[in-house]
This record gives C-alpha cells, sequence and structure tokens, in this order.
C-alpha cells in the first residue's frame, strides 16, 4: 500500500495544477479579449502613427495612457497599442469596437482629443488609419 501513497499524491497534485490552470485561464479571458463580443462585421481599426525625430520617447509617453483609458471604456472590444521594434517612433494601434457608432463615440472622448491636440507636435503627419470589417467573429450582432 506504501508503494501506491506517491503515485496517488502525484495524482492529485497534478488534477489540482491542471484545474488552477484551467481557472486561471478562464480568470484571463474574463478580465481580456472579450471574443464572444466580437461578432462578424464588427468595426476594426489598424492605425499608425510616427513620431517626429527626436520625440519618440514623448510621443510614447502621450499615447501609453491610452491603453487603459479606451480598454476602460465599455464599448471598446479589443485595444492594443503597439511599437515596431526596428523602427522606434512607429506606433500602430488595433482596435475592435461593435459598431462605427461606438468608434466614433470614442473618437469624442476628450482624452482621445487631448492625445490628437499632442499630434501637431510629436507625430510626423498625422495618423493613418485603415478601417476594415472583422470576419469570422462570432453571428452577426444585430441591433434593434
Amino acid at each position: 500500500m506504501r508503494s501506491y501513497l506517491p503515485r496517488v499524491i502525484l495524482v492529485a497534485v497534478i488534477a489540482t495544477a491542471s484545474m488552477s490552470a484551467a481557472g486561471s485561464s478562464r480568470a484571463q479571458e474574463a478580465s481580456g479579449v472579450r471574443y464572444a463580443d466580437v461578432r462578424a462585421g464588427a468595426y476594426s481599426i489598424v492605425a499608425e502613427v510616427r513620431a517626429r525625430p527626436g520625440k519618440e520617447a514623448h510621443l510614447r509617453e502621450a499615447t501609453l495612457p491610452l491603453v487603459a483609458l479606451v480598454r476602460s471604456d465599455p464599448k471598446n472590444l479589443v485595444y492594443f497599442l503597439q511599437e515596431d521594434r526596428a523602427a522606434p517612433g512607429r506606433f500602430v494601434f488595433y482596435e475592435i469596437f461593435a459598431t462605427r457608432e461606438d468608434f466614433e463615440a470614442h473618437n469624442r472622448m476628450p482624452y482621445v482629443k487631448d492625445w490628437f491636440a499632442k499630434l501637431s507636435e510629436l507625430a510626423d503627419g498625422g495618423v493613418t488609419v485603415t478601417r476594415m470589417q472583422i470576419l469570422g467573429g462570432s453571428a452577426p450582432h444585430h441591433r434593434d
């Protein structure tokens, strides 16, 4: 009987670890990207802005607060800010909203307007925006 005890303990440890990892995965999903909310046809944006030479750190500093602010907007489904590793100061945004109206409401937020106002000093040109739609998401969202 004693020879089975280490196996029983090992099985219990593995089962506990598996349940813990599964719970952790669900928690990350719940507080992260809400894939179930991303419907086919959702309004997606890929935007790019480049810093003026010598303004890379300033543009990064002005842009980083947008991550928490936009992600806290209940109408935002996905928001990523990325910086090109090979070209520091080149920022690419990836954003998903359920509708164009939700995206336009986002652009009217005071913190977004404030950020755009800083671009004349910090950015080399404006923001290049590509408006896209999500394919292969959940069933289309029907609005009443």
